[in-house]
């Protein structure tokens, strides 16, 4: 009887999971990090829906969701969409697909879908959209109370935003006048009697709009030595898309994955992107970094990093790609260099977060640092998030009276 109660009360609890709570839970197989491999020999083969199935199974049993029993019965079955647990995922599946989290070649698909029709998932805009969000959240949490990112209001533009904070007029300011405040100074002594000491302003602060590319290293090294540095900057990517359509919708975003070569991926691929058997093209990427930013007419433009190796990779005129893993090698950092010099040319700044701190590494990043007046930080994979937001909301603004 104990069995009977146990289960039942099992099945409840996954009965009332609904779909956003389920896109939290595997959050970390939706973006990656337990499918990063960089010897993978299709690494570009989206997940199918045996993936999915087992992600939700994975993250019910870590949740204890689910019985020993269940569990038991599920892996001993010849077919475990049968059993009860089964079941239960596979309706967990059709409520990703009908909430709009997810889209598929076949509505009906479930568990057994890619072994035998291949039947491959793609994340919708709604689940990149919740994904970001959720990144974004949990990165500037842990910031406090009045940090960047927790803002009262949804939306604001470029240009002059107040902030709510009073001063006291002085010569030179803009008149952006508080009237309750200046009425009540005046009102005593009579309006005919004003003075400029009377006269309370509000203060506003000046938000630049912003070109920003984000260069994601997805070289090998990036999951290597047993820690995964690739999935937390994907969510730091994420989270940042989120930020700039909800507070900053003024500014663009694109995103350049460098690698062998470089090239552009769209917001909808990037949770997907893997990191690859590959070597480190800065050069490639600075490259078309620069490409995508002459065609915004923003006041700002400058290019996020994030890496953890030297440029040890580089596209030659024929096509053909010039590799030398140890780095350092004269020819790669001349031409890394020269598109660094670009970017200080045409006006980008070039901010760089290292998830390594090896010597050579860091005295690259510091000379792209002082050619381009940009800045340089050390992160590692749990801080990066808060690095990179918390300078692009301080690099946007300034207090103007």
């Amino acid at each position: 009887m104990s069995k009977v109660v146990r289960y039942s009360k099992f099945e409840g609890e996954l009965e009332s999971i609904d779909s956003a709570e389920i896109m939290q839970m595997i959050q970390e197989a939706l973006l990656g990090s337990e499918s990063n491999n960089p010897y993978d020999p299709d690494p570009d083969a989206r997940p199918d829906m045996d993936d999915l199935f087992n992600a939700i199974l994975q993250a019910l049993a870590d949740r204890d969701l689910i019985s020993d029993e269940q569990l038991s019965e599920l892996m001993n079955a010849d077919d475990p969409s049968e059993t009860g647990v089964g079941q239960q995922i596979n309706r967990m599946i059709q409520r990703l697909q009908q909430d709009g989290f997810i889209r598929t070649e076949n509505p009906e698909a479930g568990i057994g879908a890619g072994k035998s029709g291949n039947v491959q998932f793609q994340l919708t805009d709604k689940s990149i959209d919740f994904l970001g969000y959720k990144s974004l959240r949990d990165l500037m949490g842990g910031l406090g109370r009045s940090s960047s990112g927790n803002h009262d209001t949804r939306e604001y533009a470029s240009g002059i935003e107040q902030s709510g904070e009073l001063k006291r007029y002085e010569f030179g300011d803009t008149l952006t006048m508080d009237i309750t405040s200046t009425l009540s100074n005046a009102l005593p002594k009579g309006l005919e009697n004003i003075t400029e000491d009377d006269i309370v302003i509000r203060q506003s602060e000046y938000t630049s709009s912003a070109a920003t590319v984000v260069m994601l290293d997805c070289s090998h090294s990036m999951i290597l030595y047993g820690e995964d540095r690739f999935t937390p900057a994907k969510q730091v990517a994420l989270a940042l898309a989120h930020l700039i359509r909800t507070q900053y919708p003024g500014d663009s975003l694109k995103f350049v994955l460098f690698h062998d070569s470089a090239e552009e991926v769209p917001l909808s691929k990037l949770a997907q992107v893997q990191v690859g058997p590959f070597h480190t093209n800065t050069a490639g990427g600075l490259r078309l970094a620069q490409q995508l930013l002459k065609r915004e007419n923003k006041d700002m433009k400058q290019i996020i990093m994030i890496t953890d190796g030297k440029p040890s990779a580089l596209s030659l005129p024929d096509g053909r790609i010039y590799k030398n893993a140890y780095g350092l090698d004269p020819y790669v950092m001349g031409q890394t260099l020269r598109e660094v010099a670009s970017c200080r040319r045409s006006g980008i700044q070039i901010n760089t977060f290292m998830l390594a701190r090896d010597p050579d590494l860091v005295g690259f990043v510091r000379r792209i640092t002082e050619m381009t007046k940009g800045k340089a930080y050390f992160t590692t994979p749990h801080n990066i998030g808060q690095y990179v937001l918390m300078d692009y909301v301080s690099g946007k603004t300034k207090l103007v009276n």
